[in-house]
């Protein structure tokens, strides 16, 4: 089989079969697109060797590409030959033996309680887009912990509890209950009349919680522009992506004495490493917190 057949096969065995997330299809497909250029789409797939994809690795480096993307190709490869050995079209993995790139500790993004509290307050100060929705767009992001994907995902329909609560999809099309607080609530009911206002304005309909200002579903791409308005020079002047909110989010429970089995659940992490992260952050923050506090610090 030739390398072009089994990463067309392979991507639609993740999407088919795996139920894998158009995003992370994407990631893949982006991936094997460098490797058959690397190499060949005409390539037979038995012929390829372990050098054969330290040259690939090589010219990403050449590149100057990242560690992580680095690491994210040779993760790809991986599953590609994994799913070659599996289906007998190769009779070893030449992937198996090469070591992924050594990555820094990254402490991830996260804001104080100050900077949250006034990001959340910009729509209503700054009157940029649309006040109402951005804020409660803002809220929701903060209160529940979500990806910025499972937002743009969210619909009337997966409410529950007078809106206390919902089901969102997540990575994987993995399911799990998010929680609001009453801020995002109170902002949640400011913002559906506007919503139902829009929607009957531009004659349409939408099962999506939140929408444009046209009525149509707010892709992820449009949530990560509302927020860079907001937080950059017309703003707070502190920029920041969505991620921030869920990053704040799990720092918050876990600062405050939440267990991190139950942070884990409420994050989709698959797992508990990915959320220990955080308690690294609570320990350097209280460090700090004691020197500046401590009259012998």
């Amino acid at each position: 089989m030739v390398l072009e057949a089994l990463c067309s096969e392979f991507l639609l065995y993740l999407s088919a079969v795996r139920g894998l997330s158009q995003n992370t299809i994407e990631g893949y497909k982006n991936d094997l697109e460098e490797f058959k250029a690397f190499l060949s789409p005409e390539i037979d797939v038995k012929t390829i060797t372990k050098e054969n994809i330290l040259l690939c690795i090589g010219q990403l480096s050449k590149q100057k590409k990242t560690g992580a993307t680095v690491n994210r190709f040779i993760s790809a490869v991986r599953s590609l030959f994994s799913y070659a050995l599996k289906f007998n079209y190769v009779d070893i993995n030449p992937s198996l033996e090469i070591k992924t790139v050594k990555l820094p500790k990254k402490i991830p993004n996260f804001m104080t309680n100050a900077e949250v509290d006034e990001l959340c307050k910009a729509p209503s100060v700054k009157e940029l887009l649309w006040e109402k929705r951005d804020r409660c767009l803002f809220e929701f992001l903060y209160s529940s912990g979500c990806r910025v994907s499972e937002i743009a995902g969210l619909k009337m329909s997966d409410f529950m509890d007078n809106y206390h609560s919902a089901v969102v999809t997540g990575k994987g099309n993995k399911q799990r209950k998010v929680f609001f607080e009453d801020d995002a609530r109170i902002c949640l009911a400011q913002y559906l009349s506007d919503r139902q206002n829009i929607l009957r304005k531009e004659k349409k309909e939408s099962p999506y919680l939140f929408v444009s200002q046209k009525g149509d579903p707010l892709t992820t791409g449009g949530i990560r522009y509302i927020l860079s308005r907001y937080s950059g020079v017309e703003g707070t002047n502190h920029h920041m992506n969505p991620h921030a909110f869920r990053h704040t989010f799990a720092t918050t429970l876990l600062s405050n004495g939440a267990d991190v089995r139950l942070v884990q659940e409420m994050l989709g992490h698959s797992s508990i490493s990915t959320t220990q992260r955080y308690t690294h952050i609570t320990t350097e923050k209280l460090i700090e917190v004691y020197k500046n506090a401590h009259p012998h610090g």
